[in-house]
Parts: structure tokens; C-alpha cells; sequence
């Protein structure tokens, strides 16, 4: 810390001295380091203002490098502060003078920095294409240190996913570079990493034998930031094997470091850690004495997400005390912080970060429920889903609607359901084996259920699992099995008779008794992947005998994508109102490069459609992806009937449709998610009859995948299947499903009605409870 504060007074006098003389390039020089030691001791906001101050400088005098350095040093303050669009834009700008003014170095140290703020926020992908980047630089201008530093940053990377090995490997690699350039302080920091690996994986003996190395290197150099860190690591590997008296005597050690060196985010974090550890002894009231020192430190150098983290704690030793009124306002205030630092994210960071800011949602309901306190919790249900599509969905909303932009409100939520003319049944999987479960009536009266789910010998997430694999799967449409391999019947009657116990039984009083009248399940994690038709109850009955079914990500989401007060009405539809896609000539995909087989049922579903649309479809070559893309933004109803791919052309969301390529290549002729997302339709309905197009990344944000760029688009409604569909049977219910619209406009009830027509001919439900309807009935 002296040395910081001698440092500073030193600074100050050169930067006297450089004003007098009009030294506008060593001003602005200066002004920088004082940001930079400003930064060190954590106090941010001064460290901003001083590189402010130097930027401005430096822009005046053109002064390329020093600008593109203290953009880099700003970016590196909101990387550390939590804002990470700004810390994306600040390094953007900085990487861009790099370039220009051919400054190698400073390029590979940026592009590194741009991967670190993308494994902060979790998109992993992207963060090694930066990695790979900036290892190339480092290559080539033969910068050892940066070559050390950027593979270490992979191999965190790899531990990030669990892929401890490859982690190992790259950290093994990094260790050898450091070793010969004599660079013991790098040294340090990736045998600390290498400990936090076999932390990871268990192997704690390990860990701490990698920890002791990487102390004894920071001790011998004088490296009191590298010791603190380590010191910090070793208290972890304690607390976790329930050693708490060691993990509490390393945090301090670790504490009294941080204090000595002015490192204030240090601080707060070792203090936040012990509170854990008291926590974990239940002594409550020593937690909160350290969760109460650590939480003005966080907030006073602005450490948001260390703030937020804290404030959960403190909910969390509430709840643990059984104090569950009390737990409320932190819980409620770590929400508010981390809604704060997503609004500044794009769609996919918003998507990734949310997953690390789950908890207090659940935390929060727990303690609310326990109260209770049932409306309450459903707000922060909804509240704590599907956050990322909402915010894309208003962002492109042209209408006007009292509830857009709003946190989700019991008024609103009834009045949802009053206008699905439906009764809502949304889940929430808890920590604590326990699943809650809302039903919202059209009437605005709520009934709550809490299933405990201790008793299963198996976790839910395995028996949804097991229940499809019951059914069979299909590994492909159009595999033209006549009677494919599946399960026992007694074997699938048993696994869809218990998913109904668990999900439908203790709710069913709730549900209507009129088979027309709608029921919208919005699930949550896994049980996106529920077969909700299919299920049995105890007489043997499906649920689609027994209900209208559709389903939704969020309730607040089918008011959102609600555009057109007009019915959808088939007889009306002019030859331009509908894209009807069939059996396209298939794009050449996946490494090795290999042709996606052609569909001939979809050619004959398409063609069966088309009379009943009015409408002439798109097949094989006319069905390209530029006479799609011509044709999608203006129709009113899209009906593609070709493959549906998840995984396996290089896009971070995934899903894609494919289509005829318009030039020969691999990959060619597929609409991605993220092309999709980015048009502007006018759909009442979309139907993707393909395989698998209700998959994706199952996210806090719903299924990221198909359907929700769909919505994202402005689909009204989506209907996607679960799993891979037969030909033959998904035709017949596809060609059914439009006759029943043009007796109904009801979407949801032609399907209901198409499924039970199908069940007829083909009584398995692999045939027919493939398809969902995600959205709007009318």
C-alpha cells in the first residue's frame, strides 16, 4: 500500500512539472500511470477519470499509442467492474489503433483480453477463437510471455467446460514456455491454475501440491499479488473437504495480504469467503458479520457482481436461520444488481451470464414459498426466465402495450391468462428436490402445488430421459421403418403414468373438465423435453384425450408475441400469404462433408397442404434458401417440411433449416437461428415439420434454439417437434392438422384434433406427440 501512495505522490510532482513545461505527451503519459495505480488499489472511479483525462490528451496530439493504451486500461476497469459491453467496446477501439499503427504486442495483449471478458460472461467458444487469435500474434513476433499467458487462458478455458485434461495439457505447455524465459511470476500463476484443475476433478492432494509450488515461486520473488492468490486457492481446497479451521486460517492469511497491498476487491472477496465458511459451521451471526464487512468494500469499488454475490449470501444465511422474511430485500437487491448488468449485454451474453445469476432467483422463491407467499413467487418465476427473448421480442414491438419493458406482475399474469382464454400451469424446478408448480385460471384465481421430488431413485431430468426413450426414437425423418425397434409397451405405460404423477396429478383438479378449452404448460429446465400429449394417467388415457395442449418459454412471452386481434382465417388466404417449403434438394453439411438426405414425404406433404392453402409450394431446387428468404417476411403462414439440424456448422445458438443451396458449398442453403432472428415476420404460424426443431440449448431463457428465433422474429406461434419424426405419419398429421384449421382457426385444437386422428391409424405416440405448439392458439 506505501508503495502505491509513494508511487502516486511521485506521479503527481512529474505531472506538475510536465504542465509547466507544456509536456502535453508526457502529461498524458502520466496521467495514465496515475490510472493505473489507482486501478491496482481498486478504487475505479478515480482510475477513470485520470484515463479520461490522458485520452483526451492524447487525441489532441494524435498520439496513437498512448490512446490505444489507455483504451485498453479502460476497458480493463469494466471488465473488472462487471460491464462487460463497455469493456468489449473500450478494447474493440483499442485493438482497432493496434492494427493501424502495426503494434503487434499491443494487438495480441488486447485480442487476449477481449477472450478473457467472453469466458467472464461464459461464451466459451468465442473466447478460444480470441485465444487462437492472439496466440498467432504472440507466434509471430516470437512474445514468449504473451504466448505463456494465452495458452494458460485456454486452459482455463477447458477447465471452465470440465475438460480437465486438455486444461492440463495446454497449462503443462504454458508452464515450459514460462520455465525458459525465466519468467517465475507466470510461472506461479499457471501452477495455481494446474492446482485449481485437480481442485476441480477432486484430486485435492494434487491441488495442493501445485498450490504449495506456485507459494514457494511468489515468496521467493516478493510476488504478494501471486501469494494472495494462492493462499486463496488453498483456503478453497480446505473448504470444500470441510476443513474449515485451515480454509478460515489461509483466508486470512490471504486477507491480511490484500489489505497490506491495497488490494480492496481482494478484501471483499476473502472477507464474502469466510462468511461462506461460518455459514457452512452455522455460527449465522459470524457469516453476517463478514458478509456485512465485505458487502461496503464490493460497493464502494464498484464490484458489482461481488456485490451481488455477497447480498445472495446474506439471503441465503437467512434462509438457512429460517429467516425467510429477512432473507427477502438482499435477495431482492442481488436481482436488481444483476438485471442491471444484463441490460447493457446482447442477446447471446444475456443468454450465457444469466446462468451464473440463477441461483438468487431460486433462493428467493424458496424463501417467499415457505412464506406463503405464492403470487410473490410466481413474479419472480417468470421474473427469473426467458429475460433474454422478452427483452429482444419488446425491443422489436411496434405496438403499444401497458405491460412492455415491465417487470412480470400477478396483474399481468392474470390478464394473460384471461386473454389465452387458458389456463397456465407453470413449473419451477427448486434446489432442495422439490418442484413448484402455479396454475393461473382464466378467471385470475392461482392455485400452487409443491411436489417433492426426494423420493424418486432417479432425477427428474433422467426420468423425462427415460420416458422419451420409452416411446422410441426415430433417428431421422424419413428412415421409412415400418415397425422400428421400441420399448415395451408395459415399459412406456410405466414412464409416462409416472411423468402424469409428478406433473399432472397433483394439479388436475385445477385443470378444466372441458377437453376444448386450452392449457398452456410453461416449463422449466428438462422438462422442456416432456412429451405432454403423451402422457398417461392411472385409466390409461393420454393427456391430449383429455386437453387442448400448447406451451410457452414464459407466460409474459405469449403477450408479447400477441400481434393480430384478426383470426386466422384459411379460406381468406391469397397465393402470396403462405411459404410452403417440401423435400428441397438437400445442402451438403458436417465434416466430413456429407449431402443431408432427401425428404420424398415431405414432397407429398407439401403437395397435399398446398390446395388446402392456396398456394403453390417450393420443392427440390425451387425450394432455395433466396426464394425463401424472398417469400418468409411477408407471409402469414410458413410451412417447411425438410431437415431440422441442431449441431455441426459452427454457430454458437444452435439450430438451422435446410434449405436448397443457391451455390454449390459446405453449409450452403441452411437458415441459421441467427439469420432468423434478425428477420421481420408477419406469421400467425410457422411450422418447421422436421426433426428435432423444438431442440436446442435448454438455458434459464427457455430452449435456445429454433422456435425461440422464430418468436424472436415475430411468429405469432410455432409448432416443432420433440424428436425425430417417421414420414409417413407426420404427413398424414401435418395434411390433417391444416383441414381441421380450415374448420377452426383454433391452432391449438387442430392439432389436438390431428394428433387424435393420427393416434387412430398410428396408435404410438412416436408418431403423433411429437409436435408442440409454442405461443398463440388464435
Amino acid at each position: 500500500m506505501g508503495e502505491y501512495k509513494q508511487a502516486l505522490d511521485y506521479y503527481q510532482q512529474a505531472l506538475t512539472i510536465a504542465r509547466q513545461i507544456d509536456d502535453k505527451f508526457g502529461e498524458g503519459r502520466i496521467l495514465d500511470n496515475i490510472g493505473q495505480v489507482y486501478d491496482h488499489l481498486g478504487e475505479y472511479q478515480k482510475a477513470l477519470d485520470y484515463y479520461q483525462q490522458a485520452l483526451t490528451i492524447s487525441r489532441q496530439i494524435e498520439d496513437k499509442f498512448g490512446e490505444g493504451t489507455t483504451l485498453h486500461n479502460i476497458g480493463k476497469i469494466y471488465d473488472n467492474l462487471g460491464e462487460y459491453q463497455k469493456a468489449l467496446d473500450y478494447y474493440q477501439q483499442a485493438l482497432i489503433i493496434a492494427q493501424q499503427i502495426d503494434d503487434k504486442a499491443g494487438e495480441g495483449t488486447t485480442i487476449n483480453n477481449i477472450g478473457l471478458v467472453y469466458r467472464r460472461l461464459g461464451q466459451y467458444q468465442k473466447a478460444l477463437d480470441y485465444y487462437q487469435q492472439a496466440l498467432t500474434v504472440a507466434r509471430q513476433v516470437e512474445d514468449k510471455e504473451l504466448e505463456g499467458t494465452t495458452i494458460n487462458n485456454i486452459g482455463l478455458i477447458y477447465n471452465s467446460l470440465g475438460q480437465y485434461q486438455r486444461a492440463l495439457d495446454n497449462y503443462q505447455q504454458a508452464v515450459i514456455i514460462a520455465q525458459q524465459i525465466l519468467d517465475k511470476r507466470l510461472e506461479g500463476i499457471i501452477l495455481s491454475n494446474i492446482g485449481v484443475a485437480y481442485d476441480n476433478q477432486e484430486e485435492y492432494q494434487k491441488a495442493l501440491d501445485n498450490y504449495q509450488q506456485a507459494l514457494t515461486i511468489a515468496q521467493q520473488i516478493g510476488d504478494k499479488e501471486g501469494e494472495e492468490t494462492t493462499l486463496g486457492n488453498i483456503g478453497e481446497v480446505y473448504r470444500r473437504r470441510g476443513e474449515y479451521q485451515k480454509a478460515l486460517d489461509y483466508w486470512n492469511q490471504a486477507f491480511n495480504i490484500a489489505k497490506q497491498i491495497g488490494d480492496q476487491e481482494g478484501e471483499g472477496t476473502y472477507l464474502n469467503n469466510i462468511g461462506v465458511v461460518y455459514n457452512n459451521l452455522k455460527k449465522y451471526q459470524k457469516a453476517l458479520d463478514y458478509y456485512q464487512q465485505a458487502l461496503p468494500i464490493r460497493k464502494q469499488i464498484r464490484d458489482n457482481t461481488g456485490e451481488g454475490g455477497t447480498l445472495n449470501n446474506i439471503g441465503v444465511n437467512y434462509i438457512d436461520q429460517g429467516n425467510y422474511s429477512e432473507a427477502e430485500k438482499p435477495l431482492y437487491a442481488a436481482i436488481k444488481i444483476w438485471e442491471s448488468l444484463r441490460a447493457t449485454l446482447n442477446d447471446e451474453q444475456k443468454i450465457s451470464i444469466f446462468q451464473q445469476q440463477a441461483t438468487t432467483y431460486r433462493w428467493l422463491q424458496k424463501a417467499l414459498i415457505a412464506q406463503n407467499k405464492i403470487e410473490q413467487a410466481l413474479e419472480i418465476s417468470e421474473r427469473g426466465r426467458a429475460r433474454a427473448i422478452i427483452d429482444l421480442i419488446t425491443s422489436k414491438s411496434t405496438r403499444s402495450n401497458e405491460f412492455l419493458n415491465t417487470i412480470p406482475s400477478i396483474a399481468q399474469i392474470k390478464k394473460i391468462a384471461q386473454q389465452q382464454k387458458a389456463t397456465l400451469v407453470e413449473y419451477f424446478l427448486a434446489k432442495d428436490a422439490k418442484l413448484y408448480i402455479w396454475v393461473v385460471k382464466p378467471t385470475g384465481e392461482i392455485a400452487f402445488k409443491q411436489v417433492d421430488l426426494k423420493s424418486l431413485k432417479t432425477p427428474l431430468k433422467n426420468l423425462v430421459e427415460t420416458s422419451r426413450q420409452s416411446i422410441g426414437v426415430i433417428k431421422q425423418r424419413g428412415a421409412e421403418i415400418e415397425n422400428p425397434p421400441l420399448p415395451s409397451a408395459e415399459t412406456q405405460k410405466k414412464h409416462l403414468q409416472q411423468l402424469h404423477e409428478l406433473l399432472i396429478t397433483p394439479i388436475a383438479k385445477h385443470l378444466p373438465k372441458n377437453s376444448g378449452d386450452r392449457v398452456i404448460f410453461i416449463p422449466h429446465e428438462s422438462l422442456f423435453l416432456v412429451p405432454f400429449p403423451a402422457l398417461k394417467d392411472a385409466n390409461n388415457k393420454y393427456l391430449i384425450e383429455k386437453h387442448t395442449i400448447l406451451t410457452a418459454p414464459a407466460i409474459q412471452v405469449l403477450d408479447y408475441t400477441r400481434k393480430n386481434t384478426e383470426t386466422l382465417n384459411i379460406a381468406s388466404l391469397q397465393p402470396g400469404d403462405t411459404l410452403l417449403v417440401g423435400n428441397p434438394i438437400m445442402p451438403i453439411t458436417g465434416i466430413p462433408p456429407v449431402q443431408q438426405r432427401p425428404l420424398p414425404g415431405t414432397e407429398k406433404e407439401a403437395n397435399k397442404i398446398a390446395p388446402i392453402l392456396n398456394t403453390q409450394p417450393l420443392i427440390g431446387k425451387q425450394a432455395t434458401k433466396s426464394a425463401v428468404l424472398q417469400k418468409i417476411s411477408t407471409a402469414k403462414i410458413i410451412h417447411l417440411a425438410t431437415h431440422g439440424l441442431l449441431y455441426g456448422f459452427g454457430e454458437r445458438i444452435p439450430g438451422a433449416i435446410a434449405l436448397a443451396p443457391d451455390t454449390p458449398g459446405v453449409n450452403e442453403g441452411l437458415l441459421k437461428t441467427t439469420e432468423i432472428i434478425n428477420l421481420n415476420l408477419k406469421a400467425d404460424l410457422v411450422v418447421l415439420s422436421a426433426c428435432d426443431t423444438g431442440g436446442g440449448e435448454i438455458t434459464g431463457d427457455g430452449v435456445v434454439g429454433l422456435s425461440r428465433s422464430l418468436l424472436t422474429a415475430g411468429a405469432e406461434s410455432v409448432i416443432v417437434s420433440l424428436w425425430a419424426v417417421d414420414d409417413s405419419s407426420t404427413s398424414d398429421l401435418m395434411v390433417e392438422f391444416y383441414r381441421q384449421l380450415q374448420q377452426n382457426p383454433d391452432k391449438a385444437k387442430a392439432l389436438r384434433q390431428a394428433m387424435l386422428s393420427t393416434m387412430k391409424k398410428y396408435p404410438h405416440p412416436i408418431h403423433w406427440a411429437a409436435f408442440t405448439l409454442i405461443g398463440n392458439a388464435e
